[in-house]
Formats: structure tokens, sequence, C-alpha cells
């Protein structure tokens, strides 16, 4: 907070003397400096109290709180818009730097690439130096293998500027496409992102919001009302809210800027800094084979009573940490990314609590973005397996669950970093195999006592076998297949261990698979069921 004081000093410094009528001009130091806190008070003390009214910190201190201390360096602070038009050539409408702050810096120590769109200048609409200047950073992140961050606050594109404002649009689209699974990339929105400017957001890997000051939409409420006929807000149509637990647009929400941010930088400590880093590992205080007994108890006896798979997933994580990705949307699949022994893992887990943990449209959509990312950047992955199947039912039918579902699917077997499965309870039908499985190349494989592998449920299973006839069948069919051994026969599972010795067993499978190598078929990419 020290550094945006002295940010609003600096802006508030009155400007350099101007020479006097018949004296010399400024010298190009002066000049220099004049342009310096030119860009530093972007649109003007007005519109940066305004910006502070409507609870949102300016482009500049966003920056400043994101980044460590005295660690950002600025690029094209002086470049300026090149309009003409409309009055735009105008030294009014001239601002040091446009409508948008770029450069790089660290985040506890670790390189990382920024842009924070000023929304104080012409609403943050995007011109084409503006575009130039994103673009510059994010050619540098790739080329040097550091994750790029976008922290959006912009009115969409400069009309004034015509096609050269698309323009730049379709360049910026096109790094974000190219930059995919080479760097991280994340975006913050933290105010209006609307039209064609919502394809970045949505060209990179995770999406965050702020809670009512944050919105995200094709086209904005007055034109759905003259299409639709529709009455929507905008907080209805592209809230947080919205994104978060209806759409799946967002990964998460927060409650102000101070909030987003400084979530931000904890959530940047779990990420490599490109596709060629491993995964991060930190110090640990926490014992790697630390025993967890509350682990026997967790699943319960009735097969039909839920349990809160986050439970698990707290209790197994180094000090109980985990970041949750998209905690509002698909809940009956988690996923999200903790530590074992100090090392970054991706964790998916079937949740109970919600649709019994079946599978779904949505829920499998989810879970195979977040698998691919993992992959793509060299983060093991550790999937909890309690499912009794996909969701039946027309509406998932109709809505193209067999498509979706081969998602998942397709991102389990495609991933080639360790992948470690533990089934807690029910590992039923397709779903079974879709979860990770040790066909699916699964490294370590493991089973509760509690794990049941089956094609079905008893009770819907000895109805097909038996035909009326099943008065004794169902226990003899439990007693056969609703239990661990016949995958553990079969080598399906690599062990039936004790719940309490799972994070145990997870960290020294770690270790061993650290230096796993593994790859796919050449192919100039897959054609994954989209």
């Amino acid at each position: 907070m020290a550094a945006l004081r002295v940010l609003r000093r600096a802006a508030r410094a009155p400007p350099l003397c101007r020479a006097a009528s018949g004296s010399r001009p400024p010298s190009v130091p002066e000049r220099i400096e004049e342009k310096r806190r030119a860009a530093l008070l972007g649109g003007g003390q007005s519109r940066i109290d305004a910006q502070h009214k409507r609870g949102k910190l300016t482009a500049r201190e966003r920056i400043l709180l994101l980044l460590d201390p005295d660690s950002f360096d600025e690029y094209d602070m002086f470049v300026e818009h090149r309009c003409s038009d409309f009055g735009m050539d105008s030294n009014k409408n001239k601002y040091p730097g446009d409508s948008v702050v770029t450069g790089r810096g660290r985040i506890n120590g670790r390189l990382a690439y920024v842009f924070s769109q000023d929304f104080t200048v012409f609403g943050g609409s995007l011109s084409g130096a503006h575009a130039q200047k994103i673009c510059k950073v994010m050619d540098q992140a790739a080329m040097v293998g550091a994750p790029v961050i976008g922290l959006n606050d912009s009115g969409g594109a400069r009309i004034q500027e015509g096609v050269e404002s698309l323009a730049g649009y379709a360049d910026i689209f096109l790094r974000n496409v190219l930059c995919s699974g080479v760097v991280p990339q994340i975006s913050l929105i933290m105010g209006p992102c609307a039209g064609g400017a919502v394809y970045s957001p949505a060209l990179t890997d995770f999406t965050f919001m702020v809670k009512d000051t944050s919105y995200l939409f094709i086209t904005g409420p007055d034109v759905v009302k003259s299409v639709t006929n529709e009455d929507v807000t905008q907080e209805q149509l592209g809230g947080a809210k919205t994104h978060t637990a209806v759409s799946g647009v967002a990964h998460r929400a927060f409650e102000n800027d101070i909030d987003a941010l400084l979530n931000l930088r904890e959530f940047f400590n779990y990420l490599p800094l490109s596709n060629r880093d491993p995964a991060p590992v930190c110090e640990c205080h926490d014992p790697s084979d630390r025993l967890v007994p509350e682990l026997d108890t967790v699943v319960p006896i009735e097969s039909t009573k839920a349990y809160d798979m986050l439970d698990i997933i707290h209790s197994i994580a180094d000090e109980r940490e985990f970041f949750e990705i998209m905690p509002s949307y698909a809940r009956n699949i988690v996923v999200g990314f903790a530590r074992m022994n100090g090392r970054t893992v991706g964790i998916v887990g079937n949740q109970p609590k919600v649709a019994s943990g079946c599978l779904d449209i949505n829920s499998s959509v989810k879970g195979a973005r977040f698998v691919r990312f993992c992959d793509a950047f060299n983060i093991p992955l550790i999937t909890f397996v309690d499912v009794p199947g996909f969701l039946p039912g027309t509406a998932q039918e109709y809505g193209g669950i067999i498509r979706h579902g081969a998602k998942l699917l397709f991102a389990f077997a495609e991933a080639t970093v360790p992948k470690i499965t533990i089934i807690t309870r029910k590992a039923y039908g397709g779903a079974y195999d879709v979860m990770s499985s040790k066909h699916l190349r699964g490294d370590a494989n493991y089973a509760w006592p509690t794990a049941e592998v089956a094609v079905m449920g008893a009770k819907g299973a000895v109805q097909i076998i038996f035909r009326g006839k099943e008065a004794d069948a169902e226990a003899e069919y439990v007693d056969k297949f609703a239990n661990p051994f016949p995958a553990a026969m079969r080598g399906f599972v690599d062990d039936i261990i004790q719940p309490s010795a799972t994070r145990m067993r997870i960290c020294h499978d770690l270790d061993v698979l650290a230096s796993k190598t593994q790859s796919n078929p050449w192919k100039k990419h897959a054609n994954i069921p989209l």
C-alpha cells in the first residue's frame, strides 16, 4: 500500500514550470519528465477520483498491488494513439501510454508479464496503439517463458479508430492462441469487458472476476432488449455470479479489487512459468509420511449416504491448503491446485454431496479443461473417484453428454504427466474408465477398502441378471463385486490401501514419478471432440 501512496503523490505533483515567452523551450529531460508525470496521471485526477468512488483501483494501483515492490519495469510509457479523425489528434486527446499500462515484474520473486487497462483514458477502449502494447508483452513473455496476466477494465473497441481497433483485437487473439500451452495466461476482469473483447479472456487459461464491478457479455442489456425483448440487468446478463455459477465462463469471483489481486498472487505460486518448467516445488513443513486417521471413517458405511470430497482433499494436502477452481459451477466435480510435499499438483475428484457425484455435461467439460491445463504445464494429477456413472435423462442426451463426456476421457487418456488415482467408493460403468483408470495409462491406481468397481450398482445388476429371482441374489452380487478385490486381482488397481496412509503413498509416488518420461505418437494436433 506504501507504493500506492507514492504513486498518488507523484500523480498530484505540480507540473514542471514552462519556459516564459521568449525564453528557451523545455529541454529534452524536462519534456521526458513531464510526459512521465502525465502518464502516471492517466486520464486526470477527476477520473481517478471517479474510479475510486466506484470502489475500483486505477490501472497502475492494481499493478503495484499485484507485483512485488519496486519490481515493475514499464514498457511503452510514451506511446500515444495515432488516430486523427473526429478531433482525436488534438493535444487534449493525447495521453502518454494511451489506455493501457504494460510491462514486466515479479510475483514472489518469479517473473510475470502484465497489462492493465486504464479506464480513466477513453474508458480503457482499445486502439491500435493499445493493442500493439499488449502484443509486445505477450510476444516477449512467450519468448522468455513467463506467464501473462491481463487486468481487464475496458469499454471495448475505440469507435473513432474503426477497423484498426478490430484488427488490434485479432492481433491479441492470435497471440492468445499461439501462447496457449506455452505460458500460463490469466485474465482478471475488473470492470466492463464487452463485445469482441470477451474472446481474449475466453482464450486464456483462467478467468477471474470481481463481484459487482465486472461484466462479461457479447451484447449489452439494451441490445438484448431490442432483439429478444428480454429485460435483463448488466449483473444478470454478465456479472460474476452469472459466469461463475451458470455459464462457467469464469473460474472464480472475488469481493473487490484488493481481494482479487491478493488471491491472484497466491494462485500464481502454484503455476510453472512455462511449459518448459517442472511443477513448482516450495519448502514444506508438513511431513510427507503424515498419517491421516480421520480418513479411515470419512466414507459412510451406507453406500447411498453422501460425504464431502473436500474433506479428503484438505486432509491430504500440505497444510490443508487447496485452491479450488470453479467452486460454484458443476459442483458435482471438484478441481483445483494443492501441494504434496511442497510440489504443485492438480486434483480432480467426484463430489458425492452433489448429484451423488455423477458425471454430466458441465462437469465433464470442467474436468477436461483442467486436466489438459495440468498436462500442458507438467503438473501431476491426483484423482479421487466416487462416481456412480453418467447422469441419465433426456436433457443430458439431447445436450450431447456422449460428446462432452468423451472430452474428459480424451483429456485423461492424452495426459502424460504423473497420474495417481484413488478409488474411495463407487467406480461404476464407463465413468470408472473415464476417471483416470489404469487403462488410461494411470501410473499408480489405488482402492480404499470401501471401493466398489463394477458395471453398475448391485440392485440394478441383480434385476437384470436374475429377472425376478433376485431374493438372495443381491447379497451374492455384493459379495462378488461390491468390493475392491475383483479389480485388484486383475491388476486394475495396484494396491488396496488404508485411507489414513493415502497422503504418504501419494508423496512417495510423486517422488518416484518426478523423472517420468512418456510421449504420444507424433501428430500435428489431436482432434478432441469439441
